[in-house]
């Protein structure tokens, strides 16, 4: 079995098992291991594992796979440890980087801080609100404030999609809401041929939103970046919320804006915890 480097990262607790696979070696033995090294009390302990990888159409290519060993095609937390990645590592020295993942070509500004990245911008495009984009059965059109019965009790839900699948619940109190109980039952509802991540939402002011979620593949996780990203898009479409907002995750703030070209701008933080090498 190989021994590989890796470099633990999270973005607001949000936590990644990072490998340069730049030179095509182990990507498979990593996917397949990646349950295995995930796991918090036999293996190094994780959300997810992301792979650098290169790129014909881009700077850089970041392939991510779940805690479960399913495959995203998006992860914001996980793209703001990878721009990171990248430069503290030596691997780029451009601040300015272009990232091809599942969900398309991300944009990423970095902020460098005594030669080390302290935050990161992402440009998370469009977001998608078609049902099909979602993707979500039913008839054509936006899914805005729509009654969504799950085990005998209907909630107000609003879909969107970054590229990934998110459907965002508004409640009065995020930290009593039973998050254990119905983040699986959504992600795993029949509508959703893909499963979809859940956010549940309590709307502080319009500037000002505090969220919860349960990401497919994953559980629940102290942030997700597409989920705060759909969050913000939910709640201007409800008429809850500014164009430009702070979303408050259990593991911190993320400052979202729906611009006027119509992109969502991501800011937000990525911290290396520590290296080190396992045998997969």
């Amino acid at each position: 079995m190989p021994m590989i480097e890796f470099t633990k990262m999270h973005g607001l607790g949000n936590d990644f098992i990072v490998v340069d696979c730049l030179r095509g070696e182990y990507v498979t033995e990593l996917v397949e291991a990646t349950v295995r090294l995930c796991d918090r009390h036999r293996g190094v302990g994780a959300d997810g594992v992301i792979l650098v990888l290169p790129a014909t159409d881009a700077d850089f290519r970041m392939r991510i796979i779940n805690s479960d060993g399913s495959e995203p095609e998006m992860c914001g937390n996980g793209i703001r440890c990878f721009a990171k990645f990248l430069f503290d590592t030596g691997l780029t020295t451009s601040t300015t980087l272009t990232i091809a993942t599942l969900a398309g070509m991300i944009g990423a500004e970095l902020t460098v801080t005594e030669g080390k990245v302290s935050a990161v911008r992402v440009n998370m495009g469009i977001p998608r609100l078609e049902r099909a984009e979602i993707p979500m059965v039913g008839a054509a059109g936006r899914v805005v404030d729509e009654p969504l019965t799950v085990d005998g009790r209907t909630f107000a839900v609003t879909a969107v999609s970054m590229g990934n699948p998110h459907v965002v619940t508004f409640v009065e109190d995020v930290e009593r809401f039973p998050l254990e109980l119905y983040g699986p039952l959504m992600e795993n509802y029949p509508a959703f041929p893909r499963k979809t991540n859940a956010e549940f939402v309590e709307v502080i002011s319009p500037t000002h939103l505090r969220m919860r979620v349960w990401e497919r593949g994953a559980g629940i996780t102290q942030a997700c970046g597409t989920g705060a990203c759909a969050t913000l898009v939910a709640a201007v479409l409800t008429g809850r919320a500014e164009r430009t907002a702070t979303v408050e995750l259990p593991g911190g703030p993320l400052h979202i804006s729906w611009g006027a070209d119509e992109h969502i701008y991501m800011t937000g933080p990525a911290v290396t915890a520590f290296t080190g090498s396992v045998r997969i």
